[in-house]
């Protein structure tokens, strides 16, 4: 029998043989001084039978005929980069593992030259441990580091460097042995070269009843960005699941920016065959670097006790749907094809319609010629500011339209047009038009959410609240399930998240399906509350979740949601019932309490709370137990949601002017102050218009083709 170590080599060398994927190309280490790049360059050499060049020793010492310590003496930080970058200029290698110098990636010309034919791994440290190290071993020259300038600075600016050029990032904990490092880089350039490993599903689809074709006919990131809801009306999920963090990888993104955080997690969430980590790092800044009012994008604010809000209100249309519709569009812009153009459908219940149709308009302008869209909302179902909200972030490339019903007929109608392929086969032939959708049906949507959970818990770790890996629980307002769906994601990476707290209002289907495995929407009618965004009978990404806990049975998910849409209801077996309740708990919140606690939360510490985050305070005071952190999750800001709010702060005479009513509450000067952009949308809009439709299915699909006609160009 072959010790681990020896049958872990001839792995290797197995896999990189029978995948010429590689061939001739090197595996290039690149990183700050002391992250380990000779070290581990030698057991990735070895490992694979490779030969090892390490830049410091094999080539800047060979060509300088002096060690580098005593070049960068005789030489200023110039002269040494250029020196070094010309050396690295006139060097060659194929089939090999180079371990890079620190300094290397800073000289443009040298890292093109290299990379050209090799496959750029970042070892990605974290800043302390990189001090910690060279201290231990009493380096005090570094390119760079000088009077005035810190080690932790220098360290911090060439980070834009590496991010520049890596290929591959692999996050190396201080404690983790090189030989676990070698692993990592071994598995990473495996995922690199393997696109195949990361496929996708639906949620209907059956492992044992799929056919040859559908077998051969694989989906990646980019089809499901693009295709948004799967043909059999299912929802797409990754075939081989989600990615998992070590605690050390985790701890490793505790110091760091949120920005930083989502860039690390997408990357393994996203193929870097559809999504090279360069493009999606400046998808990312684009999406979060300016955007957001507060620089920390998503903070995590002390309420009382041991209650914590995530504030998910900083973005431009102040809810937490920024965080998805900020990113998706440049991200579906980038994965369609050029030779086609694109309508978007939305289904709203408030806050996505404003968001999307701002996320969509910040696209460049040669991608809106190709790229439209139109949101459905219910015309009588939002507050009178996300209407004016909605109607003033229209844009030449974005629409709304308001729908003479409820939000769950909104939803309804875009699924039956999606796949109506009578319909969209007619508008790809004749307008040269695809359809596609940025609900939360599409995959895309909820991996920013992820983000978020992770990051709203290392920052109470960074706080000091909690150590790592003690536990927390979550409250989210929710009725569609997407939130608490990727709060559960953010627990199977790895976040060490205890119960996820479901919080609905009088629309409490999702509470009594949690409590008793019975969804039943027989004789219900949807109830217009005061948080309309969980104003829903019919939760979507449910979906994706008894897919999970049934282990992805498509078949019984199939049957279950065709019995919901056929005779209202179905029930789940005993034994899912009782995976979901070790997941899940549930309540529910009257209007008349959720307005009691904004008033309440209001009279002792200043602070208001919109409606929806009110809600989920409400029912975390129920079900909490106290033995660990609950982090409330503020998905809008009360801004949006004025005449409630004043309501609750018992004020009589509520003026009908949305912008008059933003007026009155800031003159309150509470804890968060009126939000910057609902209050200049609001200021444009005046007497916006927008189009109505009635309750009907081929009215929207009318509506649909017209707006294709006036912004697409006629194909003949």
């Amino acid at each position: 029998m072959l010790s681990r170590p020896v049958a872990f080599a001839q792995i290797w060398k197995s896999w990189f043989s029978s995948h010429s994927l590689l061939g001739k190309k090197n595996i290039i280490l690149m990183g700050p001084p002391g992250a380990g790049k000779t070290t581990i360059g030698r057991i990735v050499g070895q490992k694979l039978d490779r030969p090892v060049i390490d830049v410091d020793d094999d080539v800047l010492e060979t060509t300088w005929n002096m060690s580098v310590s005593e070049k960068l003496q005789d030489a200023g930080d110039e002269e040494f980069l250029e020196e070094e970058g010309k050396a690295l200029l006139k060097f060659s290698a194929s089939g090999s593992v180079i371990s890079l110098s620190g300094s290397n990636p800073m000289h443009a010309a040298g890292m093109q030259h290299i990379k050209k034919n090799g496959i750029v791994v970042y070892l990605d440290v974290p800043t302390t441990v990189i001090m910690s190290r060279l201290k231990s071993r009493g380096m005090d020259r570094v390119v760079g580091l000088s009077s005035g300038i810190s080690l932790k600075d220098v360290l911090q600016f060439r980070k834009q460097f590496y991010k520049r050029w890596f290929d591959i990032r692999v996050l190396c904990g201080g404690d983790v042995e090189a030989e676990i490092v070698a692993e990592k880089v071994l598995d990473a350039v495996k995922r690199y070269q393997d696109s195949e490993l990361e496929t996708f599903i639906s949620t209907r689809s059956s492992r044992s009843g799929r056919s040859m074709e559908e077998d051969s006919h694989k989906l990646y990131f980019s089809d499901v960005v693009t295709q948004g809801l799967a043909l059999d009306g299912g929802l797409f999920v990754p075939e081989r699941g989600l990615p998992k963090f070590t605690a050390e990888e985790w701890q490793g993104l505790i110091e760091v920016t949120y920005t930083e955080r989502a860039q690390v997690i997408l990357e393994r969430c996203i193929h870097p065959a559809d999504i090279p980590a360069s493009k999606l790092a400046e998808i990312i800044e684009t999406a979060y670097g300016e955007n957001f009012s507060c620089s920390k994008v998503a903070p995590v604010r002390h309420l009382a006790g041991n209650q914590f809000l995530l504030e998910l209100f900083h973005g431009p249309t102040a809810s937490f749907k920024d965080f998805a519709l900020q990113l998706v569009p440049h991200l579906f812009a980038y994965c369609i094809p050029r030779s086609c153009n694109y309508l978007i459908l939305v289904a709203t219940s408030g806050d996505t319609g404003s968001a999307v149709l701002d996320g969509f308009s910040r696209l460049h302008d040669t991608d809106k010629q190709r790229i439209a869209l139109v949101n459905f909302f219910p015309e009588d179902g939002v507050s009178p500011i996300q209407k004016s909200q909605m109607i003033g972030c229209q844009k030449e490339n974005a629409w709304s339209v308001g729908v003479k019903s409820d939000f769950d007929f909104c939803q309804t109608a875009i699924k039956q047009i999606f796949t109506n392929s009578d319909f969209t086969g007619f508008l790809t032939v004749e307008y040269g038009t695809a359809l596609a959708a940025a609900n939360s049906i599409n995959w895309a949507r909820l991996l920013p959410q992820i983000v978020y959970h992770a990051s709203a818990y290392l920052d109470l770790v960074h706080q000091g609240i909690i150590s790592f890996g003690s536990p927390v629980d979550i409250c989210i307002p929710t009725g569609n399930f997407g939130n608490m769906l990727a709060a559960f994601y953010a627990k199977m990476m790895g976040i060490p998240i205890r119960k996820c707290i479901c919080a609905s209002n009088e629309n409490n289907v999702l509470t009594d399906f949690i409590r008793t495995g019975v969804y039943d929407l027989r004789g219900r009618k949807l109830i217009s509350s005061f948080s309309p965004a969980v104003d829903i009978l019919k939760s979507s990404n449910l979906e994706r979740y008894l897919h999970l806990i049934s282990n992805e049975d498509g078949q019984l998910v199939t049957q279950l949601f065709n019995q919901l849409e056929n005779e209202g209801h179905f029930q789940l077996r005993k034994d899912l019932l009782g995976k979901l309740q070790q997941d899940l708990v549930a309540g529910w919140c009257s209007d008349e309490d959720c307005l009691a606690a904004i008033h309440s939360v209001y009279s002792t510490t200043g602070y208001i709370l919109d409606t929806h985050t009110a809600v989920a305070k409400v029912v975390a005071d129920r079900l909490q137990d106290r033995t660990c952190p609950i982090i409330i999750s503020s998905t809008a800001h009360y801004s949006k949601f004025a005449p409630a709010i004043l309501r609750a702060l018992k004020i009589a005479e509520i003026n009908q002017n949305p912008l008059s009513q933003l007026h009155l509450l800031s003159s309150y000067s509470a804890l968060p102050p009126i939000h910057w952009g609902l209050l200049e949308t609001l200021k444009k809009t005046g007497n916006g218009d927008h189009q109505v439709c009635a309750a009907d299915m081929s009215v929207m699909m009318s509506h649909i083709e017209t707006l294709i006609q006036n912004h697409f160009m006629k194909v003949f």
